[in-house]
């Protein structure tokens, strides 16, 4: 196999699998682009993107430009002369001077079946919507956010306990995979790109810390798979007596009489919330600046007198 002079650019986790199976394949990754450092947690100390930890724990050049844009900086990205351009969560959309830097093109890990669920959040918008399976395609990049032609997919169930978590970690591991098993004879030309059918396009936007609020308009496993879909971030949660209370497991049962919406009750000596067609059962929750403990727990904490209600968005 040729080594291929590749340009990385990714920042989350998500992407170091990718950028590791670059290297353990031979390929020649001459530099890494990612987010610049963030400040994080409760003290706000800068904190550097996974990528960047595991470039240099590999010993690759790392470069974080706040913006793309610059003209200083595209020249500094053309210097390194990659063959190819690497994507993987990147975080910003590529401008059409930066696209036009590799020689042979961009190849972006994108962790959905496209064309559905081109955008920010594919993880999330997949278990939100009910969706049986996911996965990940490899694609050649284009102008338009996720919409270039598809080099491979592969295709995995999602479990009926996945979190945005536990799946964006599978997934991770099979965009790695598929990544380097493909890119060789792409490069070639042996692999040809397949444009995607704009009529199935499907959309998902960047999640917000708001988003995890629990709405009255949901049914019953709407607010279940709410509740997996915003682990780890932003939680899903309801107003309880004047304050957050975090939900992080949760699972659907039957109304045994009709309550109104956002009701609470005790089902199984576990808390739960009735929803439209059904209620939510808290299997684990947490208060603010509270550890997370089991339904019965948060039960016992109330002494069996729960609030009547409480509040969704």
């Amino acid at each position: 196999m040729t080594a291929i002079r590749i340009l990385f650019m990714g920042s989350p986790a998500f992407a170091v699998p990718s950028l590791r199976a670059l290297v353990e394949a031979g390929h020649d990754v001459a530099a890494v682009v990612t987010q610049p450092d963030r400040p994080a947690g409760r003290g706000g100390r800068l904190t550097p993107p996974d990528v960047k930890v595991a470039a240099q724990e590999l010993g690759i050049p790392v470069l974080q430009p706040e913006t793309l844009r610059d003209s200083g900086v595209q020249e500094e990205l053309a210097a390194i002369e990659p063959e190819v351009t690497v994507v993987a969560a990147y975080g910003k959309i590529l401008p059409r001077a930066v696209l036009a830097i590799p020689r042979r093109g961009n190849v972006n890990v994108h962790a959905s079946l496209l064309p559905r669920w081109r955008g920010a959040s594919p993880i999330a918008a997949a278990i939100l919507a009910g969706d049986e399976q996911t996965g990940v395609s490899i694609m050649e990049m284009a102008p338009e956010m996720d919409a270039g032609p598809v080099i491979a997919q592969v295709a995995i169930p999602i479990p009926p306990d996945a979190t945005t978590g536990s799946l964006e970690r599978e997934l991770a591991e099979l965009g790695a995979k598929t990544l380097v098993d493909v890119l060789p004879r792409w490069f070639t030309g042996e692999l040809k790109a397949t444009p995607q059918d704009e009529s199935l396009v499907t959309y998902c936007g960047l999640i917000q810390k708001g988003d995890g609020h629990l709405r009255a308009d949901m049914s019953a496993a709407e607010a279940e798979r709410a509740v997996r879909a915003y682990d780890p971030w932003p939680g899903a949660f309801v107003e309880y007596r004047g304050s957050r209370l975090g939900i992080w497991k949760a699972h659907v049962e039957p109304q045994p009489e009709p309550l109104p919406v956002g009701a609470t009750l005790v089902v199984g000596r576990l808390p739960a919330i009735a929803f439209r067609d059904g209620v939510l059962v808290l299997d684990e929750v947490q208060r603010v600046g509270a550890k997370r403990i089991g339904g019965s727990q948060f039960l016992n904490g109330e002494r069996g007198q729960l609030a009547e209600s409480v509040g969704l968005r």
